[in-house]
């Protein structure tokens, strides 16, 4: 199956040329594509592209590519004429992201593409294998879990001060218990260090899942609960990490 993927230029004469020239590679599928940031942002809701091809320069528009990136934390390939212009925004995005992310110069050809696109194809495959990572629960072991669907993870308090055991809770079943669980472990075991971060001594929480972030040094999220049910949960931010909540910072 080909990598879909959605294109955003604000020019209808090169948007046209790219998608011709991406169709012509045949190594994607060109799912979406839109001259604003409105229309692009519609279209990728009801496509679901794999990956976005994002000019980075929209000329008067609300959004750059860089905001509409940032936004759907989609693998991107930047297109841009103005190369030294925007290296520090690229950099920057590229350190912060949890995909992969790579950059195109204007005039954009075929053989350009043919050279980039297979790495670029290539980062996403194992962008996605790495979306899946294996934990033993108490009572089953090797259950494999969708990054995207955790939550958070926390302390097991019930179990006193000796307890290395973890709860984990998800966006789609009920909590479960890690038993002898090391948050030092974690990177060993598939969890992201960008993306489970430091809240507090006792929390790892998924930043994609803060909702919101809280004068009291709280933050919010929401979880299924030991009911089955969808519940908030406020977690605690020490004074130490409270910096480390990108887009969070009251």
């Amino acid at each position: 199956m080909k990598t879909k993927v959605a294109i955003l230029e604000d020019n209808k004469e090169l948007l046209k040329e790219l998608k011709q020239t991406l169709e012509e590679t045949a190594l994607v599928e060109v799912v979406a594509w839109a001259t604003s940031s409105a229309e692009f942002l519609a279209k990728v809701e009801q496509t679901k592209p794999d990956a976005l091809l994002l000019d980075i320069d929209l000329g008067g528009d609300s959004m750059s590519g860089l905001d509409i990136a940032h936004r759907l934390k989609l693998p991107v390939l930047f297109v841009s004429g103005k190369t030294v212009e925007f290296n520090h925004g690229i950099e920057d995005h590229n350190i912060n992201s949890v995909v992969p992310v790579q950059h195109i110069t204007k005039p954009i050809t075929e053989e350009k593409l043919r050279k980039i696109l297979p790495k670029f194809i290539r980062e996403i495959e194992a962008q996605v294998a790495k979306n899946f990572i294996y934990l033993d629960f108490s009572g089953t072991k090797r259950n494999k879990i969708a990054t995207d669907t955790i939550v958070y993870l926390g302390t097991d308090k019930a179990g006193g001060s000796e307890s290395n055991n973890k709860q984990i809770f998800f966006t789609n079943r009920k909590p479960e218990m890690l038993i002898d669980f090391s948050f030092s472990k974690m990177e060993e075991c598939g969890f992201s260090k960008n993306k489970f971060i430091v809240i507090h001594k006792s929390f790892r929480v998924n930043v994609d899942k803060i909702e919101r972030y809280q004068k009291s040094h709280d933050i919010e999220v929401t979880v299924i609960g030991t009911n089955g049910k969808a519940e908030i949960k406020l977690l605690p931010v020490s004074e130490n990490y409270r910096k480390s909540i990108p887009g969070h910072r009251v």
